[in-house]
């Protein structure tokens, strides 16, 4: 399982590369902060498998912040295959949702703006986003798998500014 990890999973000519993750980053920051990783204890895994649905992830996730901004590139399956997202945090809210890359065969609609621009301004309520997020016909689980990493992103955020 590729759940939160950056370039680690290969790419194949059938991906579809809205963005690099190292352009996501350096759009959000100008130039890019130096990575950091948060450690989760026993508690913030349980957590973390309440709000995204699965039951393994590794203890310490990457991250990057500069100016009170957090970014987070993270990663989950839609139907069948990875969908790699980029996440920019700001006071306990979403600035951004970017898909990077898409490769699932179908529901690349979740990569248009007219979907991602749903989740700016959304917050963490409980376990779920502040906000409702409209689905897409055909591309339910892909919409699924946004949302479940969209309050991720929040809950990793309010975790490393604690």
């Amino acid at each position: 399982m590729c759940l939160l990890s950056l370039l680690s999973c290969s790419l194949s000519a059938a991906d579809k590369v809205y963005e690099k993750p190292t352009e996501f980053l350096k759009r959000s920051f100008g130039t890019p902060p130096k990575t950091q990783a948060i450690t989760l204890d026993a508690q913030q895994l349980k957590e973390l498998k309440s709000i995204i649905g699965r039951n393994k992830f590794p203890k310490k996730i990457r991250y990057w912040g500069s100016g009170g901004k957090l970014a987070w590139i993270l990663e989950r399956k839609g139907k069948n295959e990875l969908i790699t997202t980029g996440l920019l945090i700001d006071d306990g809210k979403i600035l951004e949702l970017k898909v990077l890359v898409y490769r699932e065969s179908h529901g690349w609609e979740v990569a248009r703006p007219f979907f991602t621009k749903q989740f700016t301004g959304a917050s963490l309520d409980g376990n779920q986003l502040s906000t409702k997020v409209d689905g897409i016909v055909g591309a339910t689980l892909s919409v699924n798998s946004l949302k479940k990493l969209a309050a991720a992103a929040l809950y990793l955020s309010q975790q490393v500014e604690k």
